[in-house]
């Protein structure tokens, strides 16, 4: 039986945190940064926890 790889597009988006947690940046940040307010865009910088209802999909493509 061949072994399962993970999806190099999830393993280049997502981390998981010691306790579990997988961490996500957020969206809107890589163009068109001239309109958008800075405080905004400072917001945008950080990461995000992935949200509960899409841990099993999110899961399936790390192979946690």
């Amino acid at each position: 039986m061949p072994t399962l790889k993970t999806k190099s597009s999830a393993k280049k988006r997502f981390r998981v945190t010691a306790s579990g947690k997988i961490k996500r940046k957020h969206a809107f940040k890589n163009h068109i940064l001239t309109k958008k307010e800075t405080k905004r865009k400072r917001n945008l910088a950080k990461f995000a926890m992935v949200e509960k209802c899409d841990y099993p999909r999110v899961k399936s493509m790390l192979l946690v």
